[in-house]
């Protein structure tokens, strides 16, 4: 299973001070913005999410047909493909991608530790 792009996505109480924060630790902005409550912070390779008020906890997030650049593969594991997939392995899903669908959409599912995992296509 090709699964793109990796990044952590972190549940933050205020992003202006995490935004400070890993900016101390040498990431920069990738993506997002303040006024959207979410950031991409980028070092080197290595991806971080910062996002106010959207989600509970924090996820391991994959990114089907992204590179770590956010740019588009020319090949590339669908989300639907990894959802069968993952169905196959009898690994519950906590939320389904619809199969009937084509672009983008998302699934997840929970490690065997309660760790939340998002595949998130976005093309």
């Amino acid at each position: 299973m090709k699964l793109g792009a990796f990044s952590v996505s972190l549940s933050v109480k205020d992003l202006t001070i995490s935004k400070t924060f890993y900016e101390k630790l040498g990431f920069v902005v990738f993506a997002g913005s303040l006024e959207q409550n979410y950031l991409i912070m980028k070092n080197e390779q290595t991806l971080v999410g910062l996002f106010q008020g959207m989600f509970e906890g924090n996820l391991l997030t994959f990114n089907p047909g992204w590179d770590q650049e956010a740019n588009t593969l020319d090949s590339f594991d669908d989300v639907r493909d990894i959802q069968k997939k993952i169905k196959q392995e009898e690994i519950a899903l906590i939320q389904e991608a619809d199969e009937s669908s084509q672009g983008p959409a998302s699934m997840m599912v929970v490690d065997p530790d309660g760790n939340m995992i998002l595949i998130d296509q976005h093309v």
